[in-house]
């Protein structure tokens, strides 16, 4: 019998995250093994009268191509993919995790081939700039390992995650987006992290389960050259197969001037991929309530309830400060009590401490306040 969550999941998806209306066209690509889901929102998008197409890929099949993957290979890959992505309308992403060391031992050099002409190419020029796009994962064993879960107290831990009540969720983010609007001084302070930054003009923008799932963040974006000061990231990022831990900048006029973490030299090698990767592309406040551990898994751990994420790289859609790269790497920092704690100031007034809201108008975004 089908779980009544994956109807329930598609339902939102098709009809509150991309508002699919008769006669667009959804492409639903998965990197995993079919699923229910896919299912699902195919006879979603049929209901309301859209196209859906559907594009299945596996990981290692993905990695037996990197491996040997040439320039000519890639930009043939990348052209292809331009024109279907071109002929959509809306964009449905579903990643199954099932090993998230798959990439690990593929050479540098293919890799960032890959990316640079084929993968993140088509995210950051096509997909994003082009259509109505969502992204979510789907529970395995592998995720539930990850966070220390059993199989099944994981998949109800995710469905209570992505299926809360996002409007209600929007409207709680109203007043810290208006906030952020009209905050100039920034100011971030938590266990070896002092940040200083001015948002001045960059405005705020709610993440409020339209392109992520699950989502719960309110962002904005650093004036480009206005970063100085220090933060080391208290929880791993992954990136092509490698745990990346204990990451620290050091900032001056925006620009990271030195980086350490437990592998210093392919670090640097991520931040010298072309200029805007040692400027800042966005800054985050996380208040998912739901989310309050750890998983290494990036969508899930930019959203923990009492972080904010830093982001090296393209600056964020919807917020310009004009810098642009290949990268855009969001890292997390916790605030609440069990990682350190700290506080967020905006123009000299204490909004947040240790990871819950102290400004009244705010607290509605406190996690008693959203379940």
């Amino acid at each position: 019998m089908m779980d009544s969550r994956v109807k329930t999941l598609a339902k939102n998806l098709i009809r509150y995250s991309l508002k699919l209306k008769a006669g667009e066209k959804v492409l639903i690509e998965t990197r995993g093994l079919d699923i229910p889901l896919v299912r699902e929102l195919i006879k979603e998008a049929y209901a309301v009268g859209g196209l859906p197409f559907v594009n299945l890929k596996e990981p290692r099949i993905d990695r037996a191509i990197i491996e040997g993957c040439s320039k000519e290979q890639l930009e043939l890959m990348y052209k292809w993919e331009e024109e279907r992505m071109l002929a959509m309308d809306c964009y449905i992403g579903i990643r199954l995790p099932e090993n998230a060391y798959e990439e690990t031992g593929i050479n540098f050099e293919k890799m960032e081939l890959y990316n640079a002409l084929y993968d993140r190419k088509l995210l950051m020029e096509v997909r994003c700039p082009t259509t109505r796009w969502v992204v979510l994962r789907y529970p395995t064993p592998a995720m539930a390992q990850a966070a220390q879960m059993g199989t099944d107290d994981f998949e109800d831990f995710y469905f209570n995650v992505c299926c809360l009540d996002y409007e209600k969720m929007s409207r709680a983010m109203d007043p810290l987006k208006a906030l952020m609007d009209r905050t100039d001084k920034v100011r971030i302070t938590a266990k070896g992290t002092d940040l200083t930054f001015s948002i001045k003009g960059m405005g705020g923008v709610k993440c409020d389960g339209e392109c992520n799932i699950p989502d719960g963040e309110v962002y904005s974006v650093p004036v480009r050259d206005s970063v100085n000061g220090y933060i080391t990231y208290n929880t791993p990022s992954m990136v092509d197969g490698f745990c990346f831990d204990a990451i620290r900048f050091e900032f001056e006029n925006g620009k990271i001037v030195k980086a350490t973490s437990n592998d210093n030299e392919r670090l640097n090698a991520i931040l010298d991929t072309d200029e805007g990767a040692r400027y800042i592309g966005e800054f985050a406040i996380g208040v998912n309530p739901y989310v309050t551990r750890v998983m290494n898994e990036t969508l899930f751990d930019e959203k923990i309830m009492g972080s904010f994420h830093f982001t090296p790289g393209n600056c964020v859609m919807g917020c310009d400060n004009g810098n642009v790269s290949q990268i855009h790497w969001d890292l997390v920092l916790i605030q609440t009590p069990e990682y350190g704690g700290g506080e967020i100031l905006f123009d000299g007034e204490v909004i947040r401490k240790d990871g819950l809201f102290v400004r009244e108008d705010l607290k509605g975004l406190n996690p008693e306040n959203l379940k």
